[in-house]
């Protein structure tokens, strides 16, 4: 059984001179992307570049999971139909030891492949007016009135879209973000236990990790083993992580294949965003769930203000405020999630809350449902969530 993708990106090879545009967005992935079309459905007349270093399609490392909230950032701007052909995702299985809840829900998600979605939203961006080209970029320098982005472009205002080694980050004066996760993922077929279905599973050998496997609904499931990176000097091995994802979930690596790894750059307590005409959007600006990993909601809601931010900036003649005004937009939207993921990824890695926690969800789907917002899209620890909590965790004491 297979699903519909997407067509391949036929870039603009006219690029040997340097040219001037308006807005240059260095990454063309979810983040990038959703720069553009933020942009463009904002102020159509802006003359957009997207730079990437690969063809599109292109495979990308990652769990695949497409939650609600992002085709709801993207139906904000016109944006519909980027999951059409894949089933959603309805039943969620979380566990630890021998503590689990199930629970079937409306609709979870989707579990599309990067291959898939990142070519349909880079096919809307250029069908909206930007421009496409494959370069691989090493260095952008604000200079004077303008940002320069190696010796191919220049522009008003640059958003930095590429991901956890960004070399626009540099550029913005921000240091690496410190707090890192390591994943490793492959594609197996799906067995009959987790069709439909996302199911996760806490480790115990670094806290906070966890394995999963999320079925894609053509026959395949997305699988991985994901832990936060400690003081050790060197990373855990591949070895280490098909172990510790066997050992989570049997049977999760029977046939697998295109296994790759990737680091996380890690959110913490809190987001910046300097002043002036260099922005940073997705896995660029450090944005990444502490607690599971998820980046692409942050990658479109970010990417679509900074575009949004830089249009306006452009249009009013004041580039330079393009940085205030997207921080601004930011926060608004996820201060106050931000402290929320910190504090709740600093109590992941305490067994007893995440038995807790996996208790409560089993006597509340509402509990279950604050989980699932705190995890994959902007929600907060609510005073439902905290109760349910301290019950999980008084409760159990009680009874023995």
């Amino acid at each position: 059984m297979t699903r519909p993708g997407s067509t391949s990106q036929h870039f603009d090879s006219e690029h040997s001179d340097s040219q001037h545009w308006d807005l240059v967005i260095v990454g063309a992935g979810p983040a990038g992307s959703a720069a553009a079309l933020g942009a463009l459905t904002a102020a159509p007349d802006l003359r957009v570049l997207l730079l990437d270093r690969s063809d599109f399609p292109r495979d990308k490392t990652c769990g695949d999971g497409i939650a609600t909230h992002v085709l709801d950032e993207l139906a904000r701007i016109g944006v519909r139909g980027t999951e059409d052909g894949w089933p959603p995702v309805r039943r969620l299985e979380l566990g630890l030891g021998g503590t689990s809840v199930a629970s079937d829900r409306r609709v979870l998600g989707w579990v599309i492949p990067r291959a898939v979605f990142d070519a349909r939203l880079v096919d809307r961006a250029v069908a909206a007016g930007a421009v496409l080209r494959r370069h691989r970029v090493v260095d952008v320098e604000p200079s004077g009135d303008v940002v320069r982005v190696d010796d191919v472009a220049s522009a008003a205002v640059v958003v930095g879209a590429d991901g956890p080694y960004s070399v626009t980050r540099v550029a913005a004066g921000l240091p690496p973000t410190r707090r890192r996760a390591l994943a490793l993922r492959g594609y197996v077929p799906t067995p009959t236990r987790w069709e439909g279905a996302q199911v996760i599973r806490f480790g115990e050998r670094r806290r906070p990790s966890y394995a999963w496997a999320f079925d894609r609904g053509d026959g395949l499931c997305n699988v991985g083993y994901g832990e936060v990176l400690g003081a050790e000097p060197e990373p855990p091995t591949r070895s280490l992580l098909l172990d510790e994802l066997e050992h989570l979930l049997p049977g999760a690596t029977d046939g697998g294949e295109s296994w790759k790894a990737h680091q996380l750059p890690l959110s913490g307590w809190r987001w910046d965003q300097p002043d002036g005409t260099v922005l940073l959007a997705g896995d660029a600006s450090g944005l990444v769930n502490p607690m599971t990993g998820e980046g692409i909601f942050y990658a479109v809601a970010t990417g679509i203000r900074a575009g949004r931010a830089a249009a306006s900036a452009i249009r009013a003649g004041d580039p330079g405020s393009a940085g205030g005004a997207y921080r601004g937009s930011v926060r608004r939207l996820l201060a106050g999630h931000l402290r929320h993921t910190s504090i709740a990824a600093r109590l992941a890695g305490v067994p007893t809350v995440v038995h807790a926690g996996i208790r409560a969800a089993s006597r509340d789907d509402r509990v279950l449902g604050d989980l699932v917002e705190l995890g994959l899209g902007r929600g907060r620890i609510t005073p439902q969530l905290a109760g349910g909590l301290l019950i999980g965790l008084v409760l159990p004491a009680r009874r023995g």
